[in-house]
């Protein structure tokens, strides 16, 4: 996953009225020119008796199922069809996770499945959250469905190692090209990960019975067997992880392990969480969209502190396109897209970000990033006048932090209540009390997401740093900016309304009052004069302006900390999101669910370790054994 993402380049052949698309990358077809939906189902859904699988899942339980091969979609799209016609009707949970090198640009994309009309109700849901070509994994939800994706982009050989196990994949779908024309997908190091993913009772099912894979699955247990292929194919593979005393060679042992998969998540949780800024409320809606009850807990309202401002910014500072599948902000930037999308609060935006310094570096991003997500603009095609070229992010978005705060509160299953939580302790269960040491209530779980204040309920916890922000509005009618653009450039400047201009924002380390001052409106009428002085000057005098102060958490390394210090609780803590909470927080709320519910991690291992909390804590080296040299050793 080291360079930009290539899309699919296609030849499309006309079978019986169907184009059928065909990888000039690989040299084969991408569904079979018989009735790939009928092979679809015959090999993978069949191949792993989901139907069966599915029906019986219990209430809250999870169910995964792997695929080596995105392609168009067409096994995903027939996975979900079959969950909507057999899927209990309980709180149960179906998730798939796919992989792909070369994804289909979306023109091709709907046109491959324009092939399948009967599945035009999901591939047109499956189209509205289709991500860009970037590294990495993207997760699309579809929460009325229960249905959700996470699908990688990049070589199989990078991702499959770089998949955090948290929940065990309970079906594979072993797709992708013929090993004759893609041998990469199918070799012996890749399905040592995808076995890594899986655990007993996860079953395989391939169109391809080539010996690569046969003896790959077989090195590790794996009982394999061939029933027959799909229209003229002779052959498929149907293959079942058993327990080795369950390990037999017969059908009936694969019904009865998969009878009996894991039960993890088979019960409503009660959710405890502490703190009502961005971070409170995103875990709230994460778990409650999952069918679990929040109480929400703040001393005051919420976003009283540094997340109510009036207006939200997504504005990510992008990593050269190498580092992208690994960086937080880029992806937290492209979930948090798809994330506020389904509110009201949400408002695409474009966002100017002025070349101060390293310019080169900057507008270099456009080159390196998809077609129609960047763009380099001169100085002269601002839309204010500057002496600056800028790199306008053409797919970002504002948020209206109260309109998104009522309508997360508005979910039947979260609960807020104004009470200053002193302490929360695990006995059976999470208890929470309130500084006037009353019970307030038992939970599975709790979350603390308090910012600063988040040590208090911690013996050892990491330094979050203050840093004092203001940012301020003022009346600009008469010269009012573009409302579908921002300019960022140290500070940043956009319409808050038809009327107003919001900017700002002052950045002070180390400060934690919360008053605002006179300086700070100065402050930032200088940072737009640095950048926009001509327009600057058209803006009423800074002792007319308002503003909103309020303080920031930073950790000493920038990433937010994120789980439980002591792996025999069940409290957690979500914090130090510094002046990125509404980039951050919907991303890192997924990443805590999962690790809460046993679910699957929508990161690489290596950034989730970058936000454990437990990188902060210091643990004693162990000490080094003492042997005292006897005199034979000595003679040696």
């Amino acid at each position: 996953m080291s360079h930009a993402i290539q899309t699919a380049e296609l030849d499309w052949h006309q079978v019986d009225g169907i184009e059928v698309p065909v990888s000039q990358q690989f040299g084969d077809v991408y569904f079979s020119k018989d009735n790939g939906l009928l092979e679809t189902r015959h090999v993978f859904l069949h191949g792993n008796d989901l139907a069966t699988r599915l029906a019986n899942l219990t209430d809250y339980q999870y169910f995964s199922v792997g695929e080596t091969g995105f392609g168009t979609g067409l096994n995903i799209l027939a996975l979900w069809q079959m969950w909507q016609q057999c899927r209990p009707d309980n709180h149960s949970h179906l998730h798939a996770i796919s992989v792909e090198k070369f994804p289909l640009c979306k023109p091709d994309l709907i046109r491959a499945l324009n092939a399948w009309p009967e599945l035009k109700p999901l591939a047109d849901q499956l189209i509205q959250q289709y991500p860009l070509p970037l590294a990495g994994c993207h997760r699309l939800s579809f929460p009325e469905e229960r249905f959700s994706l996470d699908l990688w982009l990049g070589d199989a050989h990078d991702v499959f190692p770089a998949m955090e196990k948290i929940h065990p994949v309970n079906a594979w779908f072993l797709d992708g090209f013929a090993p004759s024309c893609n041998p990469d997908m199918w070799q012996e190091q890749v399905l040592n990960h995808i076995v890594r993913l899986s655990d007993y009772g996860t079953t395989f099912a391939s169109f391809s019975v080539a010996g690569v894979l046969k003896r790959g699955l077989k090195q590790h247990g794996i009982q394999i067997n061939r029933p027959r292929g799909f229209g003229h194919k002779r052959e498929m593979l149907k293959a079942c992880w058993l327990k080795p005393e369950l390990d037999i060679d017969s059908d009936t042992t694969i019904q009865r392990s998969t009878d009996t998969p894991k039960l993890i998540n088979t019960k409503q949780r009660q959710i405890a969480i502490i703190g009502a800024g961005i971070a409170g409320l995103s875990c709230a809606w994460a778990f409650a969209q999952r069918g679990h009850q929040v109480t929400l807990y703040d001393q005051t309202a919420p976003l009283a502190g540094g997340s109510g401002n009036p207006l939200a910014l997504l504005n990510p500072k992008l990593c050269p396109i190498e580092q992208s599948h690994e960086h937080l902000m880029t992806l937290a930037w492209q979930h948090a897209l798809r994330h506020y999308a389904q509110f009201q609060a949400f408002r695409p935006i474009q966002v100017n970000q002025m070349a101060l310094k390293n310019a080169d570096d900057l507008l270099g991003l456009a080159t390196e990033y998809p077609q129609h997500l960047l763009s380099t603009a001169s100085a002269q095609d601002c839309t204010i006048a500057t002496e600056f070229q800028s790199l306008k992010l053409l797919q970002a978005g504002v948020v209206s932090p109260h309109l998104l705060r009522d309508q997360i509160l508005q979910h039947p299953l979260i609960e807020f209540q104004q009470a200053s939580i002193k302490n929360v302790v695990t006995n059976e269960l999470v208890q929470v009390f309130d500084a006037q040491d009353q019970h307030l209530g038992d939970f599975d779980h709790a979350i603390v997401c308090c910012a600063r204040q988040s040590q208090a309920f911690f013996e050892q916890y990491p330094l979050l740093k203050p840093i004092r922000g203001q940012v301020s509005w003022v009346n600009n009618q008469a010269q009012a900016l573009p409302t579908d653009q921002a300019y960022s450039y140290g500070g940043y400047c956009m319409q808050l309304n038809p009327e107003q201009l919001i900017l700002g924002a002052s950045f002070y380390p180390n400060r934690d009052d919360c008053d605002v001052l006179a300086e700070d409106h100065v402050h930032n009428f200088n940072l737009i004069h640095s950048v926009f002085p001509s327009y600057a000057q058209t803006l009423p005098d800074t002792s007319t302006w308002q503003g909103r102060a309020s303080v920031r958490a930073q950790t000493m390394d920038y990433f937010p900390v994120l789980g439980r210090l002591d792996d025999s609780t069940d409290i957690y803590s979500f914090a130090g999101l510094g002046s990125k909470g509404f980039l951050f927080a919907p991303l890192c709320s997924e990443i805590l669910a999962a690790k809460i519910l046993s679910e699957a991690c929508p990161v690489p291992s290596n950034l989730l370790k970058k936000l454990d909390i437990q990188r902060f804590i210091k643990k004693p080296k162990p000490k080094k054994p003492y042997f005292k040299a006897n005199a034979s050793v000595q003679a040696q």
